[in-house]
């Protein structure tokens, strides 16, 4: 941890002087205050532009599961996810982006159930979740989705039909099979093999189509 000089000395003795202030405040209200502090910390940061340098704490009902994911958690490895974050706590906030008045989740949805459906775990969090939201500019439904998958592939399985749907809606969004490729990890006859589980001719009105190509079962 770096030193502070003499005016950052100065900063943190009167930040300390507040800390009294804050502590007085009942629960709801002080966590309220600490997430505009983050806020405003985050907007000062030389780390600004990583998601993970504000963590905020949000009402777990203002978050909602997205309509995309393919990602499934076996019976086992949920409770296992459960007896981690009620023994261990969070040690990894839910990803989201924000709309209207709520949250999407990106990445973390299971982390994000528990939060909703385990009573202890809700009840040691006060029925609040912690938040990582992504950066503007990542905010579009392509790039959401591929957040979504970037995220899943790097420590799960997926569904073949789930992941099927998902490479169809994004080439329906005009990306390529490149594009496609490169944003979720894929190899170029992976990103086929999803399109022909589909069974939709459209997806291949732009390129000789092979019958040697056979579904995965």
């Amino acid at each position: 941890m770096g030193e502070t000089g003499l005016a950052g000395a100065a900063i943190v003795r009167k930040a300390r002087e507040l800390h009294g202030e804050i502590a007085a405040l009942e629960d709801d209200e002080r966590i309220a205050v600490l997430n505009e502090i983050r806020l405003g910390l985050h907007a000062l940061s030389p780390m600004r532009a990583e998601p993970v340098d504000c963590v905020l704490w949000v009402r777990a009902d203002r978050v909602t599961a997205n309509d995309y994911n393919p990602n499934i958690v076996a019976p086992p490895e949920m409770r296992l996810l459960e007896h981690s974050i009620t023994s261990d706590g969070y040690t990894q906030p839910v990803v989201v982006w924000q709309q209207d008045d709520g949250y999407e989740v990106v990445d973390g949805f299971h982390r994000h159930r528990i939060g909703q459906e385990c009573p202890a775990a809700r009840k040691r969090i006060q029925g609040f979740l912690p938040v990582a939201v992504i950066n503007p500019g990542r905010e579009s439904r392509s790039d959401r989705i591929a957040a979504t998958i970037r995220h899943n592939r790097a420590r799960g399985k997926h569904q073949v039909t789930g992941m099927s749907e998902i490479v169809v809606e994004l080439a329906r969004r005009n990306w390529g099979d490149k594009r496609i490729a490169k944003e979720l990890g894929m190899e170029p006859d992976e990103v086929l093999r999803l399109k022909q589980v589909s069974g939709l001719a459209e997806m291949f009105a732009d390129r000789d189509f092979s019958e040697a190509w056979e579904a995965e079962v």
